[in-house]
């Protein structure tokens, strides 16, 4: 073997030893980046934007996969932690979904019943009125002009909103006129109050919701339940 193919063969195994310290050290990197990343589990961002209070479900998610490391404590990891959950404030599109912006939906308790009535949009509701929300119940009569007076009754106080339903037209009617809007709103109501709401729905002129804020004492005397002008006078 003369000096050319020494020198040949020298350099052979130099380069041979240089990809081997080549690769040695880009697996070292990615050995590294795993150990620092982790490995990566199920999580859930939304897939649109869900307004405040409306109930969260697995339609408006989507799974992704991120590193355990990076994901805070609180992450929802489990489509099972969406049941019977609303939104407490509204969630934009795209946010990590997150235990804390969750809680549970109203319940009924024992003795109560759900029942559901339409309130117009516009004098009884105005976008305040959110599950969870206590309001006091008012309906209008119109009286017959001779044995009875028009009067404004409160027929439940410190009733439970449970859920608000989606914004629905009106059909017009001869005493409404136009059709306007309404919004179906579900209470939770012993039996003696479920019944005053459905004679209300059925034959007021009106029914309204009074927001009572939290903590206050919304109790209302057998006096002040009914009002007609009169008392004005």
């Amino acid at each position: 073997m003369n000096s050319r193919q020494r020198r040949g063969i020298i350099l052979l195994l130099v380069s041979v030893l240089v990809a081997f310290a080549a690769f040695a050290g880009v697996l070292s990197v990615i050995s590294d980046a795993e150990s620092k990343v982790g490995p990566e589990v199920t999580a859930y961002e939304l897939r649109t934007d869900v307004p405040a209070y409306q109930a969260l479900d697995e339609s408006k998610v989507q799974k992704i996969k991120l590193p355990k490391r990076w994901l805070s404590s609180t992450a929802v990891t489990d489509l099972k932690e969406l049941e019977g959950k609303i939104a407490v404030n509204p969630l934009r599109k795209g946010s990590l979904l997150q235990q804390d912006m969750m809680a549970e939906r109203p319940a009924l308790k024992p003795g109560q019943q759900e029942i559901a009535i339409m309130i117009d949009a516009e004098t009884g509701v105005a976008g305040k009125i959110n599950p969870g929300s206590t309001v006091n119940i008012y309906a209008t009569f119109a009286g017959d002009n001779q044995r009875t007076k028009p009067a404004s009754k409160v027929i439940v106080s410190n009733a439970q909103v449970i859920d608000v339903g989606r914004l629905t037209a009106l059909e017009p009617t001869e005493e409404r006129g136009r059709g306007g809007e309404a919004v179906p709103i579900t209470f939770a109501l012993g039996t003696t109050d479920a019944q005053r709401v459905a004679y209300a729905e059925s034959f007021a002129s009106h029914v309204r919701l009074a927001l009572v804020a939290p903590g206050s004492d919304a109790s209302i005397s057998g006096s002040e339940r009914t009002y007609t002008l009169d008392e004005d006078s």
